[in-house]
C-alpha cells in the first residue's frame, strides 16, 4: 500500500499576509478564495503565525457595543493581524505521512498544519485535504465472522 504523505496532498505555495496586514483585507482575502487560515510570514518570508475565520470574527465588535458602525468601522480598519495571530504554529514536515499531520491536528486541536522544508513555508495541509485522501482510497473489504 502507498504511504500517502503531506507533499502529495497540501496546498502548495500557500497565499500569505503580512504581519501589519489589516483585519478587513485579511477577511476580505479570506472571502475572495474562500480560505479557512491564511499564514502569516515576515518580510523575509519566514512563518511567524498563522490567523484564522474565527480569529477574525472573535476581533469583531460585540453586538454590546455601544460604538456608532463608523467607530467600530475605523476601529477595526487599525487592527493589525499580528495583534490576533497565533504565534506558536504547529507545523508539519513534506515528508510526513498524511496519518502524522492528521494526529498532530487532533493533537493540537487545529484545522491545519503549514508545511515547512528547511525553514521555508511550502505548504498547507488542512483537514479537508486529510478528507480527501480518506474519500479516495478504496475501501477495504471487512467480512464478517461467523
Amino acid at each position: 500500500m502507498p504511504r500517502n504523505l503531506v507533499r502529495d496532498w497540501m496546498t502548495p505555495d500557500p497565499v500569505t499576509i503580512g504581519p501589519k496586514t489589516t483585519v478587513p483585507e485579511a477577511h476580505k482575502l479570506m472571502k475572495e478564495h474562500d480560505f479557512r487560515r491564511l499564514p502569516v510570514v515576515d518580510d523575509h518570508g519566514r512563518l511567524i503565525g498563522i490567523v484564522t475565520l474565527s480569529d477574525l470574527r472573535e476581533a469583531g465588535p460585540s453586538s454590546a457595543t455601544s460604538l456608532s458602525i463608523f467607530e467600530l468601522n475605523y476601529l477595526l480598519a487599525q487592527l493589525t493581524i499580528d495583534k490576533i495571530m497565533t504565534r506558536d504554529v504547529v507545523t508539519v514536515s513534506p515528508d510526513a505521512t498524511i496519518r502524522d499531520a492528521a494526529n498532530l491536528m487532533l493533537k493540537h486541536e487545529v484545522g491545519a498544519l503549514p508545511v515547512m522544508e528547511d525553514d521555508k513555508l511550502v505548504g498547507i495541509i488542512t483537514e479537508s485535504d486529510i478528507f480527501r485522501v480518506i474519500v479516495q482510497q478504496p475501501e477495504t473489504a471487512t467480512s464478517p465472522e461467523s
